[in-house]
């Protein structure tokens, strides 16, 4: 049977489907007997009755249903109680989206219509699927993807987000959740029924903005990223007593490239990120210059497909879950890294990724604005803020390039404040080009931002910049500030190890570490043996997107190489 609508007869309902899912076919495609016989050995028989749930909204997913006779209705929910029909799925058709590679909650309801029989297929036997089955694994895995793009693109189910839209908080959260791919949608506290109901019985202060209604009805006030995580079953937390081959500690560029590789060679992985997968490259609005993209491509879209990557090929990710320091001593041939969460992850070796941390320079005021008017990257929800706004950016590197382009498309006006005299020595030829070609791109050099002023609601209004040559101020009334001024290394939790930084914070690795010298080591290999840094984190490295891919890939040999020297047996 093919794809039906949920609700409306099959006519219309095609319509309607085609044009909620450009790609239908890709999308819902419907599998040959063939193809499921094939299938029949990674999974079990499963039987459903009238009515019965497959799979709920926030609780864990079992895993990947091949229909096998019978129909299933496949809805979307909010915390508010509203049910949006998306599709219903007829017999040679499967259920799931990507989540279900790692046996994350189902973010869609499904329920039995009539008597329905199943082929149940659970999330380590699916990876096994993808990779055994090539073709029909290609057809499987960018089904769960676009199905996941749908989901959010949709604008319904999810955690409701009620508050101001400028407020600090919303944007903290919707930052949040876009990064991580979680379908989510604001309401208007001030327009929307549903929302003030719930402002009317919650009350909330100031400080309690946003309220977050769950799938589940519950209500949280202005949580934390870890709270909002937990509540959404993001974080699993380690797996009893695993001990891994590699743990990396950051899920930007290279700590993904790492996780991609090692897993798809056999090495079991955990991946660690305190935020969001792609680090500071996914808020990138568009990279132009990665190899194989020719029109360009953001970021987010650019780290969510290698999340992708490393979920088919086994890779555990915990996000968020920060890193909070590391035992190098090596219990009985493993290090332990103890987590903010209090738990422990245990691993033969350990993989340093955490990049760096946006540089906060000396502004006066700054510490107040943040999240408030100040921003450290550019993404749709900081272009919004800023519509027709003249704004200012600060920076010369191509991050800073990156998004003056992108912004440029909203803001009414940019001005760009550089600190040197000319962009040729940080900032690739095309994006400067881009930029003196765009007419609301105002460039000054030789200048600082050095004072932020705001309103008595605690919001950024105005800003005063200095000539580094004659001292001159400057000031203009402004809402918002882009930041693009060089970032910090985030190795405070390797403090106490052993492991070599330099001067900056950088790690050290290879021959030119003092500790390195008279035994040979990997290029990538700290201090520490077993214990390696790759991209924005090590010390010389480029600190490009291509050179932190590169790099992760690099590091999987010297990790082959450690822990096969750590198998053989003592002469």
């Amino acid at each position: 049977m093919a794809v039906t609508p949920a609700t409306g007869n099959k006519t219309d309902g095609s319509a309607l489907l085609a044009s909620a899912f450009p790609r239908l076919d890709q999308t819902f495609p419907t599998l040959a007997p063939p193809e499921i016989a094939r299938m029949r050995r990674f999974g079990e028989v499963r039987h459903y009755a009238n009515g019965e749930m497959l799979f709920e909204t926030g609780k864990p997913g079992p895993g990947m249903f091949v229909l096998l006779s019978g129909q299933v209705a496949i809805t979307q929910r909010d915390g508010l109680g509203h049910v949006t029909p998306i599709i219903d799925q007829g017999p040679g058709q499967f259920l799931a989206e990507i989540g279900q590679l790692s046996g994350r909650v189902a973010l869609v309801d499904g329920h039995a219509e009539g008597d329905v029989e199943t082929l149940l297929i659970p999330p380590e036997r699916l990876r096994a699927l993808l990779v055994a089955e090539a073709d029909l694994g290609e057809r499987i895995m960018r089904a769960l993807i676009l199905r996941r793009v749908s989901l959010i693109q949709g604008g319904v189910g999810g955690p409701v987000l009620i508050g101001p839209s400028n407020s600090s908080g919303v944007i903290r959260l919707q930052s949040f959740l876009t990064r991580n791919g979680i379908p989510h949608h604001l309401l208007d506290k001030d327009s929307d029924n549903d929302a003030a109901e719930l402002i009317a019985r919650y009350s909330p202060s100031p400080s309690d903005w946003p309220l977050v209604v769950m799938v589940n009805g519950s209500v949280l006030r202005n949580p934390t990223e870890s709270e909002l995580a937990r509540a959404l079953g993001m974080i699993g937390g380690p797996t009893g007593g695993r001990i891994y081959d590699a743990a990396i500690v950051g899920c930007g560029p290279a700590g993904l490239a790492t996780a991609v590789y090692a897993a798809s060679e056999g090495l079991s992985v955990v991946v660690l990120d305190a935020r969001a997968y792609g680090g500071q490259a996914g808020a990138s609005a568009r990279i132009e210059n990665y190899l194989g993209f020719p029109t360009g491509i953001s970021g987010q879209a650019l780290a969510g497909r290698a999340f992708s990557q490393a979920q088919k090929f086994g890779a555990d990710i915990m996000i968020p879950m920060a890193a909070k320091s590391l035992d190098c001593t090596r219990t009985e041939g493993t290090f332990a890294l103890a987590l903010d969460s209090g738990d422990k992850v245990r691993a033969r070796a350990i993989v340093v990724a955490s990049g760096a941390r946006y540089r906060r320079p000396e502004i006066e005021n700054l510490d107040k604005f943040e999240g408030r008017g100040v921003w450290y990257w550019a993404s749709p929800i900081e272009a919004r803020l800023c519509a027709e706004q003249e704004i200012v950016l600060v920076g010369g590197g191509n991050s800073a390039g990156q998004a003056a382009v992108f912004l440029s498309g909203h803001a009414r006006k940019i001005y760009m404040i550089i600190r040197g005299g000319g962009l040729g020595a940080s900032m690739s030829r095309y994006l400067i080009e881009r930029i003196e070609a765009t007419p609301n791109i105002e460039l000054i050099f030789n200048t600082e931002l050095v004072a932020l002023e705001g309103t008595e609601d605690g919001l950024l209004q105005r800003v005063r910049w200095r000539s580094r040559l004659g001292g001159d101020d400057h000031a203009a009334d402004v809402r918002n500030v882009f930041l693009f001024v060089g970032a910090d290394p985030a190795t405070d939790w390797l403090e106490g190890c052993g492991v070599t930084v330099d001067r900056g914070g950088f790690v050290v690795t290879g021959a030119q570490s003092e500790q390195n010298q008279g035994r040979l080591v990997a290029q990538l290999e700290t201090s520490v043996p077993g214990v390696f840094a790759v991209g924005d984190v090590r010390s010389g490295s480029v600190k490009r997107v291509g050179g932190a891919i590169g790099e992760g890939a690099q590091v999987v040999a010297a990790l082959h190489g450690f822990l096969g020297d750590v198998a053989k047996p003592a002469l």
